[in-house]
């Protein structure tokens, strides 16, 4: 686990995501010495993988200590890495977006 983030508040999720998103994209084609999205995005696909594996096992382990600090803190980590995978694979914020609406229609 990394150092617990400090001074958090509540935020806009939307314009959080699509702002990382965005940062996310902007890092392809950086250099991977310089970037670890860069590295993310153009090395090995499965280091990526056992990255976005790693990070939802973190979530499940900060729940099972009812630690909702620790909760928010991995499942940030988590949202980070898929978010890179949907930027490498091609799947944009607006087409999961779409998923997710239409499950809830």
């Amino acid at each position: 686990m990394g150092e617990r983030t400090a001074n958090v508040h509540d935020g806009d999720i939307g314009r959080t995501i699509k702002g990382l998103a965005e940062v996310i994209r902007g890092r392809r084609g950086a250099s991977p010495e310089e970037s670890y999205t860069a590295r993310l995005l153009a090395g090995p696909e499965d280091k990526l993988l056992k990255k976005v594996a790693e990070e939802a096992t973190e979530v499940v382990m900060a729940c099972k200590d009812d630690d909702h600090d620790h909760i928010r803190y991995e499942s940030a980590d988590l949202v980070y890495h898929l978010l890179v995978t949907l930027e490498r694979y091609g799947v944009t914020i607006e087409e999961l977006a779409g998923e997710l609406d239409a499950r809830h229609r």
